[in-house]
């Protein structure tokens, strides 16, 4: 039975032992696959698994290093070792410390890099104050906001098995390990970017809840490569002992395609979309403040406090939750303090006093975000908000839910609807506008080619980025719609409104659309 608990040593080293048969059934893949290595190292061996299982399945093997920093789990590596396996070899060693640059100069190819790296990310590590993970650094190149917002947070297995890539360089080798399979799709992402030599890429699913007790979605990936390998394809297979892959996903113009099939089928819709931009919801990290829900003694916030502010600083809000589950009906208002990134909060003083003197009351929350984009940012400031997050109709998407389901939006009491930003939406001016866009969006060349491209064990499987690709011109043009599309986009211009200071909506415009 595993224990499932999860102890400080699994939260620091992302220690999750590999079961000797699972460690079998990985090399005998290899094995399938026609590698032989002439030198094996594992960096992070823990307690052996993977070194008795490649002693197994590579007998003329000239050398198996096991390297780990922890002194039990080499210790317990040591008494499994085979009677007479003088070839393996054992050391401990901090993976971030050790001069790995003379280990792999000595070890001769074909490598073999094996093994079960730590399944844990820099965030988690940082919660618990450990020393062990790399020197900080954005070492994704994420720039402005993306940076500064968490998006820089990586698995500690995906920077090794970025370091293993650099080890093969200008070499034959292999890297075959067990993963997250978000990893897994990120390093061949890496490597397919840089113009690797891949040779070959092979990911097997796992379950990894009956192997280790954990509930993400997990693979041994298999990743060759040598000099002149071109291949920008990967074969998936539903399971370790599958003799045919399930799909394939490939590589095209800088991201992954989930199903490479399908996606060829489609690939004629691909972007650039030049007038309707996918646009996110409102981001305030302070839901306890800047959330009310609606009670019958009025507004209460996440402090179950009773609130009463003025209305021009309200909209009714819907969250991913509801557009996931279709749930249209707002049970919430948010409390919008900017109607554009950066604008002077000022003005709430005297349009709005109370709601001023609500968030002067809870100041210290506000003030206490984590994220650096508040700082040096007017008081009370939001982000992801613009003219178009003030637009009186939108079609929605949840970002979070594992469904591809597109919902129409409109005005709740001449007042338009804001999101939380998990949400994706796209701004409409009219509810025909709306209505039209969902039409297209819910067509099947649109929801087959999307689906070419979600990956649904993504912790946030529909992205902005993924909703951009679709040229929605070429999707009305497709289904012969092209000229409702021309209508909409060059009437659009005329539907605007701007929102005075007061945030009091203008409202004929919007009664006359709903």
């Amino acid at each position: 039975m595993i224990n499932k608990k999860k102890t400080r040593e699994t939260k620091e080293f992302g220690d999750f032992q590999t079961p000797p048969e699972l460690a079998l059934a990985a090399t005998q893949i290899l094995c399938r696959l026609g590698i032989q290595p002439h030198s094996i190292l594992e960096p992070t061996c823990g307690r052996g698994a993977f070194i008795a299982a490649a002693s197994k399945s590579f007998p003329d093997a000239k050398l198996i290093l096991g390297v780990d920093i922890n002194k039990d789990h080499l210790n317990a590596a040591a008494a499994i070792k085979i009677q007479g396996d003088s070839h393996i070899k054992l050391h401990q060693a901090d993976f971030f410390k050790l001069d790995w640059s003379k280990i792999i100069g000595e070890s001769k190819a074909p490598l073999l890099i094996l093994g079960n790296p730590p399944w844990v990310t820099s965030a988690s590590l940082a919660s618990v104050e450990s020393n062990n993970l790399p020197e900080k650094s954005n070492f994704h190149g994420r720039q402005g906001i993306e940076a500064i917002t968490g998006k820089s947070n990586f698995d500690i297995s995906e920077w090794m098995l970025l370091r293993y890539l650099e080890w093969l360089d200008g070499s034959r080798g292999t890297i075959a390990v067990l993963c997250k399979t978000t990893v897994a799709r990120k390093v061949l992402l890496d490597a397919w970017k840089k113009k690797l030599p891949v040779h070959s890429a092979y990911i097997y699913k796992i379950d990894a809840f009956t192997h280790f007790g954990a509930a993400v979605d997990a693979c041994f990936f298999i990743l060759q490569v040598q000099p002149k390998g071109s291949t920008l394809k990967c074969d998936i297979f539903s399971n370790l002992y599958a003799e045919t892959p399930s799909h394939t996903i490939g590589y095209l113009n800088g991201y992954i395609i989930s199903d490479v099939i399908a996606f060829n089928r489609y690939r004629g819709l691909l972007g650039p979309e030049s007038h309707y931009v996918w646009r996110s919801g409102i981001k305030h990290d302070c839901s306890k403040v800047m959330e009310l829900k609606t009670t019958s003694k009025g507004y209460e916030n996440g402090l179950s406090e009773t609130v009463n502010i003025e209305d021009n600083i309200l909209f009714p809000m819907l969250k991913s939750s509801d557009i996931g589950n279709g749930r249209v009906h707002c049970r919430s208002a948010m409390l919008v303090t900017q109607q554009f990134v950066g604008e002077d909060t000022d003005y709430i003083r005297t349009k709005a006093p109370k709601a001023w003197k609500y968030l002067r009351d809870h100041a210290l929350l506000l003030d206490n975000r984590k994220s650096v984009i508040y700082k040096k940012k007017p008081p009370f400031s939001i982000f992801g908000v613009g003219s178009y997050s003030f637009a009186p109709w939108k079609v929605a998407i949840s970002g979070f839910y594992k469904k591809l389901k597109f919902v129409v939006v409109g005005p709740v009491n001449g007042r338009p609807v804001v999101f939380d930003d998990t949400v994706y939406f796209l701004p409409c001016w009219t509810i025909e506008e709306a209505y039209f866009i969902e039409t297209l969006l819910l067509s099947e060349p649109a929801q087959n080619f999307f689906l070419s491209m979600i990956h649904w064990d993504e912790k946030r499987p529909i992205t902005v980025d993924i909703l951009k690709r679709l040229s929605i011109y070429k999707l009305a043009t497709m289904l012969d719609r092209e000229n409702e599309y021309a209508f909409f986009a060059t009437s659009t211009e005329s539907s605007c409104f701007a929102l005075p200071h007061s945030h009091k909506i203008i409202e004929h415009e919007l009664n006359s659309q709903v």
